[in-house]
């Protein structure tokens, strides 16, 4: 799998929005400290943006800024083919020379950026308001198996079910996830203190407000 494929899968703005959406109120629920999360998500980011992002906690990760105009998706494997550390610190060559001006701002993003000032990205995509498809720059790719890092990098958010989740925390964060729990989550049913409970006993819903806030969730 590559951008392309990845271009050809991933859903509408809309669907991706809320799918990242429940992503990340699922994870603030399993894991209470913000640093040990694998998903997140700000719909504060900036004036009129908001952000979903992924870490693993080894240098791997993927933002999309949502925009009036858009979003702007860059991805990061640190060891693909296509990094810019394999590349004498350089953006591999097409990989963000056709984002659209109004979508330009993911490429000039600091927070994106590495120590030297580059994007840090081995992988972008974007989908400007009102187009019907996503869309990749004009890469030559290198001969490699995953040469930027997509066959792994995006599995989850495309996977999207609740099913898909469940089979991921319970490995990532070592503890049992109640699958129905998740269920309602990705239904966005108001959450309760004991929808909450039911996924973490140590959180209850008073301990969410802020995260609550943050990304966006109805709550009662």
């Amino acid at each position: 799998m590559t951008a392309h494929d990845v271009a050809r899968a991933l859903p509408d703005l809309p669907t991706l929005r809320e799918r990242c959406r429940v992503f990340a109120m699922t994870d603030a629920v399993l894991s209470p400290e913000w640093d040990y999360r694998y998903f997140s998500f700000n719909q504060h980011w900036a004036p009129d943006q908001q952000m979903a992002s992924m870490r693993n906690g080894s240098g791997d990760e993927w933002s999309i800024v949502f925009s009036p105009a858009g979003a702007f998706l860059r991805g990061f494997d640190h060891e693909a083919r296509m990094s810019p550390y394999g590349n004498d610190g350089k953006l591999w060559p097409g990989l963000v020379d056709t984002v659209p001006e109004a979508l330009r701002f993911g490429v000039d993003e600091p927070a994106f950026s590495n120590s030297l000032g580059t994007l840090a990205a081995t992988v972008c995509l974007w989908r400007e308001t009102g187009d019907d498809h996503w869309h990749t720059g004009q890469v030559d790719l290198p001969d490699d198996d995953d040469p930027d890092g997509s066959a792994w990098l995006f599995e989850l958010l495309l996977g999207g079910t609740a099913a898909v989740y469940q089979d991921f925390a319970e490995d990532y964060y070592e503890m049992p996830v109640d699958l129905d729990a998740v269920i309602e989550i990705f239904q966005q049913r108001p959450l309760t203190d004991g929808l909450v409970r039911r996924l973490n006993p140590e959180v209850a819903l008073s301990d969410l407000a802020q995260d609550i806030a943050q990304i966006g969730y109805p709550a009662l």
